[in-house]
């Protein structure tokens, strides 16, 4: 009994000092980027209105984020939600100080992508094939080779990449 008292203040030392350097590696700073006009509508059964997704973005963008991925330039065959890309990006009001980045796979998606006025583009990819070939129709590989054309395109653009 004696020895467990004197092993608890031990502890709590030890947990204090764990608790003490973990929070001392932690990033002073976290960069939010919201996604749900993106991410969160693509796969929606019924179609949202582009009116409704473009009043969503400035809504958001009216809300003190920094960063608002407005939508994704992919095949509207395969992603019919995403058709209106264009008209989304468009047609947003481009708060100064607020990024607005849209999803390229492909280097047609970035042309299109800053052919509509994106000033900055994200790219991901996947570690599963099945996931990778139901989500952009390719394997990693293809992926990984996609990308390195978009990064190409978008390091000759000055167009910066998050992903």
């Amino acid at each position: 009994m004696v020895a467990s008292k004197r092993a608890i203040p031990r502890l709590v030392v030890a947990l204090r000092s764990l608790s003490s350097s973990a929070a001392g590696s932690l990033p002073k700073h976290v960069k939010i980027v919201e996604v749900g006009p993106r991410d969160g509508l693509q796969n929606e059964k019924n179609l949202v209105p582009t009116q409704v997704k473009i009043d969503l973005i400035n809504m958001l963008s009216e809300t003190g984020l920094s960063v608002i991925e407005a939508t994704s330039f992919v095949s509207a065959k395969w992603v019919p939600q995403m058709a209106d890309h264009t008209e989304v990006m468009q047609s947003i009001r481009k708060v100064p100080g607020i990024s607005y980045p849209v999803l390229t796979p492909n280097l047609k998606g970035f042309q299109a992508a800053v052919a509509a006025g994106a000033r900055e583009v994200s790219i991901f990819g996947a570690a599963s094939e099945l996931f990778t070939k139901k989500n952009i129709n390719c394997s990693i590989e293809e992926s990984l080779e996609r990308f390195r054309d978009v990064l190409s395109a978008a390091k000759e653009a000055s167009i910066p990449v998050r992903g």
